[in-house]
């Protein structure tokens, strides 16, 4: 499959292009947005990945010129902003998905091969749910009870992992890889640390309680039986 990265960071549209060469993709790079818009429209690619801030022309006219053209590809927008603004603009103009830096290589690869299954033609759900339990991806909001919660990037990142994941296992392995983009270090306990913060504040005052710790193997959030 062909995917299209447009990003002028150097180290940043390389780490994706090794990346993704490396998981069996076919790739190219282009650094400037009017450049980028060209092989869009010229090219027959199965996925964008799409930076805001370009040079020459910026990801939002770019992206509205792909599908003025009536390109249905994915496009999979990258910002470091994380404005709702900023989030609900792409998503209106057409964007399938976006993605806040500074991010993990594993969470980019998840979002393409999700996109690559839809081909597109449906959206990333807004909001994951569990019991009463609500994170919206796009207003970064999570709700309990109608309660809302504070949560640090960190918090949010793992918590909508274990909502993606929803009844699965999840070893701190992965946990580490996808939230913190680290190998797994037996020695240190940021995992076990991070997650103790976030029960405290998703399941201490509330009920039913919905992450729960799998001695031996990870954590899992799931809704326990009645």
């Amino acid at each position: 499959m062909k995917i299209l990265i447009i990003e002028d960071e150097p180290k940043t549209g390389n780490y994706l292009k090794q990346g993704l060469t490396e998981a069996g993709f076919v790739v190219d790079l282009i650094r400037d947005g009017l450049d980028g818009m060209h092989m869009a429209l010229s090219e027959p690619y199965e996925l964008v990945i799409l930076d805001v801030m370009l040079p020459t022309l910026d990801g939002w006219r770019v992206l509205q010129n792909i599908r003025s053209a009536g390109k249905e590809m994915p496009v999979l927008m990258l910002t470091a902003r994380d404005g709702v603004e900023d989030r609900v603009k792409g998503l209106e103009l057409g964007a399938d998905d976006y993605l806040i830096k500074p991010f993990a290589f594993a969470e980019l690869l998840a979002r393409v091969r999700t996109l690559l299954r839809r081909g597109g033609k449906s959206k990333e759900p807004d909001v994951l749910q569990a019991a009463d339990l609500e994170l919206s991806l796009l207003r970064r909001r999570v709700t309990r009870g109608g309660k809302k919660i504070d949560l640090t990037a960190k918090e949010f990142a793992l918590l909508e992992l274990l909502l993606r994941r929803k009844g699965e296992v999840l070893p701190r392995s992965l946990i580490a890889s996808q939230v913190w983009d680290m190998n797994f270090d037996s020695d240190t306990n940021v995992i076990e640390v991070a997650m103790r913060r976030l029960r405290a504040k998703i399941d201490d005052d509330f009920e039913p309680k919905l992450i729960r710790t799998v001695r031996g193997m990870g954590y899992v959030l799931e809704i326990p039986e009645r």
